[in-house]
């Protein structure tokens, strides 16, 4: 079962019901998914998305995702599960626009990471990046993220592979 998880600003917890319309909002935003997976989707693949992390996720306890909050209000999504891009588990986040440029994103970062060190025992948590997400870049290696190699992407692009050891 996913734990609530704690920073000096941020509080992480497992989604409820409720917080589909956050998550939906979230995800619709262009400047946030144009960082996630393949892009921007319909809203319906969204909804989606959130009804499956209760049956495909909560329920048969697969990996940890969290709500993140801040002051109350969500202000953002994190996961740690394995990773399709090597054998080890990722760390995944998006943050809100309203959140950016306030160091959420290493302070979140640095905290799912220490959760995978001390409580999952993993040796190293590793991170994809699209190379223009400077922003994400600079939080991941902030927290100890260090370059491991180059994924050419379908469409040309690259996208960083990134660990962090203990």
């Amino acid at each position: 079962m996913t734990s609530s998880l704690r920073s000096e600003r941020l509080l992480l917890e497992p989604y409820v019901p409720a917080d589909e319309e956050d998550f939906v909002a979230l995800f619709m935003d262009d400047r946030v998914s144009r960082w996630m997976g393949d892009g921007p989707e319909p809203e319906e693949s969204h909804r989606a998305l959130f009804s499956r992390i209760f049956t495909h996720v909560y329920e048969p306890e697969a990996f940890d995702v969290w709500a993140v909050r801040r002051d109350g209000r969500m202000v953002g999504h994190a996961e740690i599960k394995p990773s399709k891009a090597v054998e080890g588990h990722e760390l995944i986040y998006a943050l809100a626009h309203e959140a950016w440029g306030q160091g959420l994103g290493t302070e979140l970062a640095r905290r799912i990471v220490a959760y995978g060190f001390e409580t999952l025992d993993l040796e190293q948590v590793y991170a994809t990046v699209a190379e223009p997400n400077t922003a994400s870049l600079a939080a991941l290696r902030k927290v100890g993220f260090q370059h491991v190699r180059d994924i050419t992407e379908e469409d040309g692009s690259t996208t960083l592979l990134l660990s962090c050891g203990r």
